[in-house]
């Protein structure tokens, strides 16, 4: 098999599984979400076994989606559902602005140096333009789950937070074509 079809797989099979299980017993997120956890820890150990290495972003993120998810069913309450996007992209934010300021480490110039090279001056823009952006989504996470109904969040969980990450995404060309060396 292709590992860019692996990788496509593996990071959106769970989704798919978890969308299929809510929308077909009457949008009941309870039922959703252990499947959701077991397909999201099924996809790390996939990949690990294709990889041979330890695949972080994705063990952190099953790991995430565990705690919330466990939260979710021990307490019988989708609050801690909820706030995940919340709280992860706070904690995005915090260790981008955080690691510079006070460290003077750009952790985004870390995880993708390898795709492409920029000058110090591109790298910090870019660090902070992605640390805004994550506490845009996290506003923009509570405002949808406080204001409207459960499908409408769970909807916009995908069908809206990614469009818009994409559109963000592109929307930095401009900045990554300046400042590459």
């Amino acid at each position: 098999m292709n590992k860019s079809l692996l990788k496509f797989i593996t990071d959106f099979g769970p989704l798919l599984i978890f969308f299929t299980i809510y929308y077909k017993n009457d949008n009941n997120l309870i039922l959703a979400i252990p499947p959701l956890i077991i397909a999201t820890v099924i996809a790390v150990g996939i990949t690990y076994f294709v990889e041979r290495k330890i695949p972080y972003v994705p063990l952190i993120g099953a790991v995430i989606i565990s705690l919330f998810g466990g939260l979710t069913l021990y307490f019988n309450n989708p609050v801690f559902i909820y706030m995940k996007p919340t709280i992860v992209n706070i904690i995005f934010a915090g260790i981008l602005i955080i690691s510079k300021v006070f460290f003077q480490r750009n952790f985004l110039k870390l995880f993708l140096q390898t795709a492409f090279q920029l000058n110090d001056t591109g790298w910090d823009k870019l660090n902070f333009r992605w640390a805004y952006f994550f506490i845009f989504l996290a506003i923009l996470n509570e405002i949808v789950w406080r204001t409207q109904p459960e499908t409408t969040w769970v909807n916009f969980k995908v069908w809206g937070i990614l469009p818009i990450t994409f559109i963000f995404t592109a929307f930095q060309v401009p900045l990554i074509n300046k400042y590459k060396i």
